[in-house]
């Protein structure tokens, strides 16, 4: 990794808002490519799943979303419920962040889009109980979506179906179904 990207990644755990969003913005523009770098920030990106500072857990997932593509050693196997458990965070901004971003790990290979499709599934089935459930299951369906166009797995659309069957309220059923047309 070079000096300036290391910079960069430091940075996101800045105090300073504005160089913590530059540096995250640059990050993920650089990892929407596979980087060779991935393994050199990977531990320190899942210690800040757990990070104290919010802005940082929402940054380590998106982050780490987007390495998925540079995992040629399947670690997110290993670290993928600890990103789960960012879904649930007590901040429901930053659950929605790396919700919104953990289709990306299903499009890294087949068995982490059979690991996701499974995740997501369960995820929309408890979520129920929760404040945000229409939210979270809307990001789920979008997921799905998302992961669709990039992979086009039918037996994604196909689960995607079946949970917006599920749905009991018309209304949102409508509007998750909005997403697949």
């Amino acid at each position: 990794m070079d000096n300036k990207t290391r910079k960069y990644i430091d940075n996101l755990r800045s105090s300073e808002r504005e160089l913590q969003n530059q540096a995250f913005f640059h990050i993920l523009e650089e990892t929407e490519k596979p980087v060779d770098w991935a393994y050199e920030v990977w531990d320190e990106l899942v210690q800040g799943l757990s990070h104290k500072d919010n802005h940082v857990r929402a940054i380590s997932a998106q982050v780490l979303c987007n390495l998925a593509k540079s995992d040629p050693k399947n670690r997110m196997q290993k670290d993928f419920s600890a990103l789960m458990e960012v879904t649930k965070d007590e901040r429901f901004v930053t659950a929605r962040h790396c919700l919104q971003s953990i289709w990306k790990v299903g499009a890294s290979g087949k068995k982490m889009q059979k690991i996701v499709v499974e995740a997501f599934a369960e995820r929309f089935k408890n979520c129920d109980m929760e404040k945000n459930c229409t939210l979270i299951r809307y990001d789920i369906i979008q997921g799905l979506k998302n992961l669709y166009d990039e992979v086009k797995d039918e037996k994604i659309k196909e689960k995607a179906l079946e949970l917006i069957g599920t749905e009991e309220d018309l209304k949102y059923r409508k509007k998750y179904a909005s997403v697949w047309k």
